[in-house]
């Protein structure tokens, strides 16, 4: 499998956040190094792993939409 890797600003443009919000939010909080983003050659420069991140935002928006129930079922609502 081949990735695709990002720069901060071409991600922010795929998943409509500002780049601000990308680094002071996102970054190390819900992008995780080494998942998410790789520093390549341990430099400055971040590059971001476009099939993590996308496989993450579509596994996060099916359980949103899940309610748990008190015996361990759920309801899709």
């Amino acid at each position: 499998m081949t990735n695709t890797y990002l720069t901060t600003d071409e991600l922010s443009a795929r998943i409509k956040y500002d780049v601000r919000t990308i680094r002071e939010r996102l970054k190390d909080s819900v992008l995780l190094e080494g998942v998410h983003y790789v520093r390549p050659f341990g430099g400055r420069k971040i590059l971001y792993i476009w099939e993590r991140i996308e496989a993450d935002l579509s596994a996060y928006s099916q359980e949103s939409a899940v309610i748990p129930m008190a015996r361990g079922g759920v309801c899709h609502g």
